[in-house]
């Protein structure tokens, strides 16, 4: 029996669901100012550390569209129940690592819960609300996500420089049991936002489509994130990178003939969805590139602890708390195609401003940048994931999501490999940020062609 009111159990259940968002996003932005102290603690090298990261991008890549597929078949209350244990679990086990290996499993395997409870919100999320609220609730969930993200750097560094990074991990248990309170208080019907039995799919499941998904992104990250150590022209970055390519050439070919693809990539010929979700995986590689990037310039050119990086990463993250439920009225009353242009162009010029301020070797250069970074971020999040979401029926919801979270996950995992790559190689924090502002701004070209065009024919039921 549910402890609250139908009409309120949605709104609880937003909550919820914001706060399992926020979760996994606090993952992405506490750990940048912990890499150089953990690195220390258990004698890893740069390399080493860097995957600390990207083993959690690298993992929830991989299988976010199974949760997206199961999200269909078994229903998605379930799914959020199994999700958030394997986050538990996964998030004490990193806590108590003694050695990297150890570290970068534990990564692995939250990454994986990650993967699973992430779409599972946002399908929720979109089964519940309908019509013109639906940018509001997502806006609301962004505004929500961003004060997890906003904490992020702080607590990241709070912890690391008093008490131990290890409460970068063991933090998420206490919410993770918050959140899973609110959702039982709730009804199940709120939780799912529909009868899970209307959802569910009796195809097959797509094993193959799963086992060539992982060896072709596996392939191309360890390929890029070990390049400098191995030498880029070595026989096995070489064959990496070739059988990446190749098993995920064959993984498309073989998700449009199976008649339950893990992945629904006919999707794609949605041109709105399409160019939604190359913006979600650019704002992805945003975030990595600065959430990540900016800590270690502060800590490692700067010489600043690791909870000055933390408040100094603030100046990007905390704007994000005003624009976050601007960006969702925003786009109820404008549309997506609009804010998010203007938004892409802001977003990239200030990747650029940063960039000069790592090239001048000073965090006052950065400052404004990073706040009109921070600024328009939401825009991004927010217009994207309405216009891809509002362009597929909503008997794809779930797929929709997988995809989505698939594609977005997979821009974070090769940026931070591409990241990680120039630094290593040229040592300058500068062409990092370079990088990130031009495709940014390459990504708005993408957009102005593919979101939303004007004129453009309605979309055909893939």
């Amino acid at each position: 029996m549910a402890l609250i009111r139908p009409e309120a159990g949605r709104w609880w259940v937003l909550a919820a669901m914001a706060g399992v968002l926020g979760l996994t996003v606090l993952d992405e932005t506490v750990i940048g100012v912990a890499l150089d102290t953990i690195a220390a603690d258990l004698s890893m090298s740069s390399v080493e550390s860097h995957w600390v990261v990207n083993a959690y991008l690298l993992s929830f890549t991989c299988f976010v569209a199974v949760a997206g597929r199961l999200g269909d078949v078994l229903g998605l209350a379930r799914l959020f129940y199994v999700g958030t244990a394997i986050f538990a679990l996964a998030s004490l086990a990193a806590g108590l690592a003694q050695g990297g290996a150890w570290l970068i499993t534990a990564r692995a395997v939250q990454g994986m819960g990650a993967a699973i409870i992430f779409p599972t919100s946002i399908a929720t999320i979109s089964r519940a609300f309908q019509g013109e609220h639906r940018g509001t609730a997502f806006g609301i969930q962004v505004g929500i996500a961003a004060c997890f993200m906003a904490s992020g750097p702080l607590v990241g560094g709070f912890f690391t420089s008093v008490v131990s990074w290890r409460w970068i991990f063991w933090i998420n248990l206490p919410i993770i049991a918050l959140i899973v309170a609110m959702v039982l208080a709730a009804s199940d019907r709120a939780a799912n936002g529909q009868d899970d039995s209307a959802a569910k799919d009796r195809h097959a499941f797509d094993f193959t489509g799963l086992a060539l998904l992982i060896g072709g992104l596996c392939a191309l990250v360890i390929a890029l994130m070990q390049g400098v150590e191995w030498g880029w022209l070595s026989p096995a970055i070489l064959a990496l990178f070739a059988a990446g390519v190749v098993l995920i050439v064959v993984f498309v070919l073989t998700e449009l003939k199976v008649s339950g693809p893990l992945i629904e990539v006919r999707l794609l010929r949605i041109s709105t969805f399409t160019g939604g979700n190359i913006v979600f995986a650019m704002f992805q590689f945003n975030k990595i590139a600065i959430f990540v990037f900016v800590p270690l310039f502060l800590q490692q050119v700067l010489n600043r602890s690791a909870i000055e990086a933390g408040l100094g990463t603030l100046a990007a993250v905390v704007p994000t708390l005003l624009t976050s439920y601007l960006s969702g009225r925003s786009t109820d009353r404008f549309g997506s195609r609009r804010p998010l242009l203007i938004a892409l162009l802001v977003n990239g010029l200030a990747a650029l401003g940063i960039a000069y301020g790592a090239f001048q070797g000073s965090y006052g250069w950065m400052v404004v940048p990073l706040i009109f970074w921070g600024i328009s971020l939401p825009f991004i999040a927010t217009t994207s994931r309405r216009s891809l979401m509002s362009a597929v029926p909503q008997t794809h919801q779930g797929q929709a999501s997988g995809v989505n979270l698939t594609i977005q996950m997979m821009g974070g995992t090769i940026g931070m490999a591409l990241c990680s790559t120039v630094l290593l190689a040229t040592g300058s924090f500068g062409l990092v940020f370079v990088m990130t502002g031009a495709l940014l701004l390459l990504t708005l070209i993408v957009a102005w062609l593919l979101v939303e065009r004007p004129g453009a024919a309605p979309a055909a039921d893939p």
